[in-house]
């Protein structure tokens, strides 16, 4: 049976979300875990959006709607939703730059029987993928 931990922790205005989150897996060194729930308010986004390979960048007062992925000191991965005033909501990959406006109220759940690692698998999407080992001990 694998074990969960989980961690609840809330960022503050200006704070990075990316970088914030990364800061806070690394200073826990964990391993392997996903993103439970996220919840908060940004005034300036950089999404990576399907099949583009630049970012773009928005500026406004938005609404956190969702946010998802798997966390690992090897590497994250993870998407974001936000919505505007008028609930336009448009999502993507989160990378570094969405600075928070509010808060930005994160949960982790973290699994620490296994180790999730970002590969470059031989014949696949050509984007490092999601590779999951078993913790010995």
């Amino acid at each position: 049976m694998t074990n969960i931990n989980n961690y609840t922790f809330r960022l503050k205005p200006g704070d990075d979300l990316f970088e914030s989150i990364a800061a806070f897996v690394r200073e826990r060194k964990i391993e392997a875990g996903c993103v439970l729930s996220g919840v908060g308010s940004l005034t300036h986004a950089v999404l990576r959006l399907a099949n583009r390979g630049y970012h773009s960048t928005y500026d406004g007062h938005f609404e956190i709607v969702s946010i998802t992925g798997t966390v690992s000191v090897h590497g994250s991965h993870l998407h974001i939703s936000i919505s505007d005033g008028d609930g336009k909501t448009i999502g993507g990959h989160l990378v570094p730059g969405c600075k928070i406006y509010t808060t930005a109220e994160i949960v982790l759940a973290v699994f620490p029987d296994v180790v999730y690692k970002r590969e470059l698998l031989e014949n696949d999407s050509g984007y490092e993928e999601l590779v999951v080992y078993g913790k010995k001990g």
